[in-house]
């Protein structure tokens, strides 16, 4: 009997489908606070509400939303990357220092194969390397998102203060877009180091991101 009947599809997905529900649930926590805390900038300014409806439609959403998915598809796309030619001793998160790893064999055509691999050619050498594109791609959307989005909120807030408004080459020369940006980006940054550096000390039993509670400090991978 085959995995498929044995289990439900929740158990089956569950990883995904608690983080996808989470997330789900804090974008419309955020949506909401957000909207409120918008509409309380433009009564401060002395100008008019806006129903939520219109409000998702705004840079403040938009900035507010796509800041943060900008720079989580630039941490998840370079560490990818990085972890195919860098190693930390004894972390759970990195490939053995000297022994071969299956991730780094060549892939052989099989039933069970994905198509690409049976197919070959320019397109299995293309998913040779679709996840880091697929990030590449997620995070250049996300960025042209979040620039957008900061831009036309920054010139919201140039109206109500009766200035006037900059295009967004000269938005990009002021100081907002790089802070939100840059403080993301760091946030990120140290994040990775934690999981890499932390697994070397410390375990959590049953996590697949962990190595085993009895393995040595210094055994690097799982």
């Amino acid at each position: 009997m085959s995995s498929r009947t044995k289990h439900s599809f929740v158990y089956r997905n569950g990883l995904t489908l608690f983080f996808l529900a989470l997330f789900l649930i804090t974008l419309v926590a955020q949506a909401l606070t957000g909207w409120k805390e918008n509409n309380q900038e433009i009564q401060d300014q002395g100008g008019q509400i806006i129903s939520f409806a219109s409000y998702l439609g705004t840079g403040h959403f938009l900035s507010a939303t796509f800041e943060n998915f900008q720079s989580e598809f630039l941490q998840m796309g370079m560490y990818v990357v990085l972890t195919v030619g860098l190693r930390q001793i004894g972390s759970a998160e990195s490939k053995s220092l000297d022994e071969p790893e299956d991730v780094d064999r060549e892939p052989q055509p099989g039933p069970d194969a994905p198509w690409p691999v049976k197919k070959g050619g320019w397109i299995l050498k293309l998913y040779n390397n679709s996840l880091s594109i697929c990030f590449l791609i997620l995070f250049v959307i996300s960025w042209g998102l979040h620039l957008y989005g900061s831009w036309i909120d920054h010139n919201d807030k140039q109206v109500l203060m009766h200035k006037p408004q900059d295009s967004i080459l000269q938005f990009l020369g002021e100081p907002t877009f790089w802070f939100e940006t840059f403080q993301n980006w760091q946030s990120e940054f140290i994040s990775i180091v934690s999981i890499v550096f932390l697994t070397i000390y410390l375990r959590q039993k049953g996590s697949s991101e962990s190595k085993p509670v009895d393995a040595p400090h210094m055994e690097t991978g799982k």
